[in-house]
């Protein structure tokens, strides 16, 4: 026991010697200080922007919001510094604003509730002490249909760069299309959804994002995110040969024959991409016409088609030898 007791006599022997017991008792005057400046302090008038949520109840069932369903305003309140620090800390305490739809229905898709009964519904969330300074929005507004929507396709935008020596080799959209509620002439406007601008660069593996839907005021969406994969592949030079050149514009009972009769290509694609590939993806042609109205002991060919997910795609040759036959009977 005495060795116990020992560490505890040495802690209580520093903390009441003369030095430390200065120390304590300035301690405990700057704590009793604090507590006398922020009583004084609060007790002193000041304005705050608090924000209060709004939700419409009451809504047919063959009615869909169009507008946000939730919603807040921003009030600027004066009162006593306890209570305005209440709100601050407890702002679950204000509850939350309802708006009954059948009231403010002014038909036509849209509803209102006017600047005297917004300020009425704010008061009854504050104490009676608090004066409103100003509200924002003045009025409340939420608009609607009566189930009315097109399904669109979602589209990506924004800055999505992968590292130097990869590309994107697919997007896939998860869901690739959404449901949009709106008033008939804005169904009528909208064919596509985009996304909130994305920002992703110098990236080498697959990226899956989950991003909000952007769309116009007035306009429900549903879902209202998404999911995005970007899948990435290896940029790879290659080559492929045995294009067959075919003729284009040559007249009945002409026939164009070209030495070689066959292309090669160079092309920069995925490694994945580049497996799948097969001389007849490509289109090589020489043009009959061109020929007769520029003749030359050689014809221009041209790379008329390159399938998807191929880049920098080039003849190995641009000129070939050729010649007309008349066609046999």
């Amino acid at each position: 026991m005495a060795g116990i007791n020992n560490p505890f006599r040495k802690v209580r022997r520093f903390l009441f010697s003369n030095l430390n017991k200065q120390f304590l008792i300035f301690l405990f005057f700057l704590f009793l200080s604090s507590i006398f400046w922020l009583i004084m302090t609060l007790n002193g008038t000041y304005e705050k922007e608090i924000k209060i949520p709004v939700r419409v109840n009451n809504i047919p069932k063959n009615v869909v919001l169009t507008s946000a369903s939730n919603d807040t305003v921003r009030v600027v309140v004066r009162d006593y510094g306890w209570t305005i620090l209440s709100y601050l800390l407890d702002s679950q305490n204000l509850g939350t604003i309802h708006v009954n739809f059948r009231n403010y229905d002014k038909g036509n898709g849209r509803g209102t509730v006017s600047s005297g009964d917004t300020k009425r519904l704010v008061e009854q969330r504050l104490d009676l002490s608090s004066k409103i300074v100003t509200i924002k929005p003045e009025r409340i507004e939420f608009s609607y249909n009566n189930g009315e929507y097109k399904r669109v396709p979602v589209r990506w935008t924004g800055r999505i760069m992968p590292d130097q020596l990869y590309f994107i080799s697919q997007v896939v959209y998860e869901p690739d299309s959404i449901d949009v509620y709106a008033s008939r002439q804005k169904l009528d406007s909208i064919q596509v959804v985009y996304t909130e601008p994305l920002n992703h660069v110098n990236f080498r593996d697959s990226l899956i994002i989950n991003c909000k839907l952007s769309h116009p005021n007035d306009v429900k969406v549903v879902p209202n995110r998404v999911n995005i994969a970007f899948y990435t592949d290896v940029l790879t030079e290659a080559t492929i040969d045995g294009v067959p050149i075919q003729c284009l514009n040559i007249p009945e009972g002409k026939v164009l024959r070209t030495f070689p009769a066959k292309a090669k290509i160079h092309f920069v694609a995925g490694a994945n991409r580049i497996r799948t590939l097969h001389p007849d993806d490509f289109t090589v042609v020489a043009d009959y016409r061109e020929i007769m109205q520029q003749p030359s002991d050689k014809c221009n060919i041209y790379l008329h088609v390159v399938p998807h997910g191929i880049s920098r795609a080039t003849l190995d040759a641009q000129k070939v030898d050729y010649l007309i036959e008349e066609e046999e009977e």
